[in-house]
């Protein structure tokens, strides 16, 4: 099954042999190689869907900056921006806590007045903190959680040495000393 990322896709469903929606006419087949398999999330700016490439799974992180969601346009550039940079910086950066960044498109769905902003990265398996505590139904030792801190910390000197500064860290969802962007 593949699923249409028009916002405005009332049927987004679509069998996997598809190089266009049929409900309403979008390409399945994103920059030519990417198809996505699942919503794995939404916010106020966009969703974070899973797509798959050569066999691959990655993460794909779409912005939406619809003129309806009544967003001024200076928050919308600032916005943009922000995203644009991020996808700069998971390109650029080599860390083995952060996803590295797998492409950058502009994407146009069916009938779109403007395009849809895409991030392509590497998808970090595994379970998050919270889930992972949740599990195992106990605390985990104070060495092995200063261990992380450490990591955590250092991921972040390395992002913020870039002029990267992370400002929507979700320590429920870090997954065991990787930082998921």
């Amino acid at each position: 099954m593949s699923l249409c990322v028009n916002p405005r896709c009332l049927k987004p469903d679509s069998p996997d042999n598809r190089l266009f929606c049929p409900a309403c006419g979008s390409e399945l087949l994103l920059s030519g190689r990417y198809r996505v398999s699942r919503l794995m999330g939404q916010g106020g700016f966009g969703k974070t869907y899973e797509v798959a490439h050569t066999g691959t799974s990655k993460v794909l992180k779409i912005l939406q900056l619809d003129k309806d969601k009544n967003i001024p346009s200076q928050s919308r550039a600032k916005v943009l921006y922000l995203f644009q940079q991020e996808a700069r910086v998971l390109m650029q950066l080599n860390h083995p806590g952060v996803p590295k960044g797998d492409g950058y498109f502009e994407f146009w769905p069916r009938n779109a007045q403007e395009p849809l902003h895409c991030l392509v990265m590497e998808k970090i398996e595994g379970a998050d903190l919270h889930k992972y505590i949740s599990r195992r139904r106990r605390p985990i030792d104070q060495d092995l959680a200063v261990k992380w801190l450490y990591e955590l910390t250092a991921i972040l000197e390395r992002v913020h040495g870039e002029n990267f500064f992370h400002r929507d860290i979700k320590p429920h969802l870090l997954s065991r000393g990787k930082m998921p962007c």
